[in-house]
C-alpha cells in the first residue's frame, strides 16, 4: 500500500497499522513538541496525495506491561 510505504519514510512515524473499521490507517509519530506534530502532519502527512482525512489523537498518559 503506497500511503503504508510513504508514511514510513518519515523519520517522526514510528509505527504504522492498516486496520478495519471507520479508518484505514493509524500511524505513530513522535516529536519533542506538538508544535512539531502539527508540522508533520501539514506539512508531510497531509501531502501524501492519497491522504484525504486525517484525524489526530495526543496521547496524554499511557503504561506499559
Amino acid at each position: 500500500m503506497k500511503v503504508f510505504e510513504e508514511l514510513y519514510k518519515i523519520p517522526e512515524v514510528k509505527e504504522v497499522y492498516i486496520v478495519y473499521g471507520i479508518y484505514d490507517i493509524i500511524a505513530k509519530i513522535e516529536a519533542d513538541s506538538l508544535e512539531k506534530i502539527r508540522e508533520i502532519i501539514i506539512s508531510r502527512i497531509r501531502r501524501i496525495p492519497e491522504i484525504r482525512t486525517t484525524n489526530t489523537m495526543v496521547i496524554v498518559e499511557g503504561t506499559r506491561k
